[in-house]
């Protein structure tokens, strides 16, 4: 079969299942011909990591004295590491291998193809393919955001007059003190102003948590962590590495060019390449006159790393390694024992072949 290089408008397709898929069918507009696409594989690629952000207390270097910890942040830092990997495979339209099926007038036979006339089946109706979700990340919870300066809400005056860092150490110790004291009577029943229900105590107990939080951290330091997901599309063409992204410190995701990160390699190695089928006598069989062209896939190890670690490994067929072959038509036109097929959205291979698959 020859491929087909008219314009797609001079196709009549009646729309299914809402707006990604169509069915094709001739008639004297298309000269009776059904163009299709066969499919590239690529891969949805989403990449989370966690945001760790540290920033150092004004006071570390008296928590062990005050607060009996030598477990401290002593410096402002920001990091990033990847947690988790998820590749899905999926098949696009690709315009470089379009086709025609070539048919006669009044013939019932009919093409399923997705809303970029990618081909799905013949005398047959599917179900459209699963397309990657969005990248978009969903909007975060809002949390209450903590300051290292929030201890400066819960001093007094003394405090802000003193210049000796020793003494205003000695002052904050003193608070965190009280407000634990405050705590432990406000549990016990005996404080001097009890709370009149549960509620109350319930808020009572939180504000004393963040008053003990923030004037703990200016000893500690505080350390906080977000995660973040971005999404990356990869079509394999060749085998070999290449840079996905990179990962910094200072920004996060970044290009592949932005020598801040540190890289994150995608490689394909090649594990196959698709054959032709041969006969019984193990010679290649002959394309059939007007064939219905469709991918016979190759396939490949695909694998991300990142410093050295492998982070995501899989062996996948993908359509670019493979071969185009091609189904008799009379499969698809004869009145008496039609037949139907259907094929994989990612790869553009035979899924089914079957008698009378009907409309």
């Amino acid at each position: 079969m020859k491929k087909y290089i008219l314009p797609l408008l001079l196709l009549s397709f009646l729309p299914i299942w809402g707006q990604q898929t169509k069915t094709l069918t001739a008639d004297k507009h298309n000269e009776y011909g059904l163009v299709y696409t066969l499919p590239s594989t690529s891969l949805d690629i989403q990449v989370t990591a966690r945001k760790t952000t540290k920033k150092a207390g004004p006071y570390y270097q008296y928590a062990k004295k005050y607060v009996g910890t030598d477990r401290v942040v002593t410096e402002d830092s920001e990091s990033w590491e990847i947690i988790d990997v998820s590749v899905s495979p999926y098949g696009m339209a690709d315009n470089s291998q379009k086709y025609l099926m070539q048919l006669k007038p009044n013939m019932d036979t009919y093409v399923c193809v997705d809303q970029n006339g990618m081909l799905l089946a013949i005398n047959k109706q599917v179900d459209p393919p699963t397309l990657p979700t969005s990248s978009e990340q969903p909007t975060p919870i809002v949390t209450e955001k903590k300051n290292i300066d929030d201890y400066l809400k819960y001093v007094n005056e003394d405090f802000i007059a003193s210049q000796s860092t020793l003494k205003r150490a000695e002052m904050l110790a003193e608070n965190i003190m009280e407000v634990r004291s405050s705590k432990v009577a406000l549990t016990r029943g005996n404080a001097e102003t009890m709370p009149t229900d549960g509620k109350q105590l319930e808020l009572m107990l939180n504000s004393l948590r963040r008053q003990e939080d923030a004037l703990t951290a200016a000893f500690t330091g505080l350390v906080e962590s977000e995660t973040v997901t971005r999404t990356f599309t990869f079509t394999p063409s060749e085998e070999g590495k290449s840079i996905l992204f990179r990962l910094s410190d200072f920004g996060g995701f970044v290009r592949s060019d932005d020598f801040s990160g540190d890289p994150i390699y995608i490689n394909v190695e090649v594990l196959s390449r698709g054959q032709l089928p041969v006969d019984t006598k193990g010679e290649t069989k002959k394309l059939p006159k007007d064939a219905v062209i469709y991918n016979i896939p190759g396939s490949a190890r695909i694998s991300l790393s990142y410093l050295g670690n492998q982070l995501w490994s899989q062996e996948l067929e993908v359509a670019q390694f493979g071969v185009r072959f091609g189904l008799d038509p009379k499969l698809f036109t004869a009145k008496k024992g039609r037949m139907f097929a259907t094929f994989n959205a990612i790869t553009g291979n035979i899924s089914e072949v079957g008698e009378d698959g009907g409309k």
